[in-house]
């Protein structure tokens, strides 16, 4: 747990900012007289600076923001009616890139529980939208537990070839295969005494799925070529951003992998459902990637109010492209409104079901009979995905991607056509 020391001046006139600290974990500590090793300082303008390069300076007036740099302090600057970008400014300069970015009640639930969860050591089951900090959320499952000073290895079980999949998870001997000039350890034993992320895991093909099952099993690992097992001690962190049970009952996941993995489940949740986020994830983004600017510019109240009105199909990965084109815009101190730019328009609502002719755009036409089209093709192919994306014409990657969008606005086609197929 990161730990902060504020003056009493700090605690007086900055007490939302240190409360949303304590919020956000941060353990308060109380006054020294010599600095403290591992502990981050806030002071108000004018107090004495215990130590520069862990010291910010907060203070009020106009909007400023100048990081740590060169060993020297930080310093923040903002008043009542900026605290929500103030506080998110100061948490991610105190805390640093490693600390996770929250805001909303549940996105802050959430990274406790997961604080909890690190202190065991379980397998845990990351399930949620694709771009929604799944892999943020394992690192500082990681990181919070008592193997952070071991490995911890992320891998994408969708991007790895499927023929290459089982030697580079579990590892191979010399001259096992064609092309194995020499032998490899594998990511397991890789990640010995740490951690492995495996995203994407639905994406595992099912003879793979139950070599894996044996080594969440039985703790150790038989590579390619060999004929005696050995012993790895890893903690395994699965992600899917679908949903694992629906796959077991499609018969594309193995149920005692999907038992093995799901010891304890977490979830988050797509970036529109937490507006509170938001904020404080632009706050952090800007101080990302602004690089080397003598000061990182402040987003205007106009600026921050379009974001939050964004629907955000690409979730954090596409606020994050959002944000580094509103800096390339931004030449002053001010991202404004018009520096905010989407790769497309929100989109609209869907009205009730009586004001859907009178009022639908043009997409929402399109959308709607797109939707019909895939739930009568998938009630025709007996409810198979591969047949119905066949059919339409599109990648089973397409068509899970236009059914989670179906669901997003309410309307789960592929539950209905089983239910449609069952009656």
């Amino acid at each position: 747990m990161r730990s902060i020391m504020p003056t009493a001046s700090v605690e007086r006139e900055h007490l939302t900012l240190v409360s949303s600290l304590r919020a956000q974990g941060f353990a308060i500590q109380p006054a020294a007289t010599r600095p403290q090793a591992g502990v981050s300082y806030l002071v108000a303008a004018g107090e004495p600076i215990p130590a520069p390069a862990r010291t910010l300076i907060v203070d009020r007036g106009e909007r400023e923001v100048l990081p740590f740099r060169d060993g020297q302090p930080a310093r923040i600057a903002y008043g009542h009616d900026d605290a929500t970008v103030g506080n998110a400014f100061a948490r991610a300069m105190i805390g640093g890139p490693e600390l996770p970015t929250a805001a909303d009640p549940e996105s802050l639930a959430l990274l406790a529980l997961a604080e909890r969860v690190a202190q065991a050591d379980i397998t845990v089951l990351i399930n949620g939208p694709t771009g929604t900090g799944k892999e943020v959320l394992a690192r500082t499952i990681h990181l919070q537990s008592e193997r952070r000073d071991g490995p911890f290895i992320a891998i994408n079980c969708a991007a790895l070839p499927e023929t290459m999949l089982e030697a580079m998870l579990f590892g191979h001997q010399k001259g096992s295969f064609t092309g194995a000039s020499s032998g490899g350890e594998g990511f397991f034993r890789a990640a010995n005494g740490g951690t492995l992320l495996l995203d994407e895991v639905a994406e595992m093909p099912l003879n793979l799925q139950a070599k894996l099952l044996r080594v969440l099993q039985e703790r150790e690992v038989v590579p390619i070529g060999a004929t005696m097992p050995q012993a790895v001690d890893v903690r395994v962190i699965a992600c899917a951003n679908r949903d694992l049970q629906e796959e077991v009952a499609a018969g594309r996941f193995r149920a005692d992998l999907y038992y093995r993995l799901s010891v304890f489940p977490l979830t988050t949740k797509a970036l529109a459902e937490r507006t509170q986020d938001i904020p404080a994830l632009a706050a952090t983004m800007i101080l990302r990637h602004a690089g080397n600017r003598p000061m990182v510019p402040w987003p205007s109240d106009e600026a921050i109010a379009a974001l939050v009105a964004h629907d955000w199909p690409g979730n954090v990965r596409e606020l994050e492209n959002v944000i580094q084109r509103a800096l390339l815009f931004c030449g002053g101190a001010t991202i404004e409104a018009s520096h905010i730019v989407f790769d497309r328009p929100s989109a609209p609502r869907l009205a009730p079901v009586a004001q859907q002719v009178d009022d639908a755009t043009l997409g929402q036409v399109v959308q709607l009979s797109e939707f019909a089209a895939i739930r009568e093709t998938l009630a025709a192919c007996g409810g198979s995905r591969i047949e119905t994306a066949k059919r339409l014409g599109i990648s089973e990657r397409t068509l899970r991607y236009r059914l989670a969008k179906a669901r997003e606005q309410g309307d789960d086609l592929a539950s209905a056509t089983q239910r449609a197929i069952s009656a």
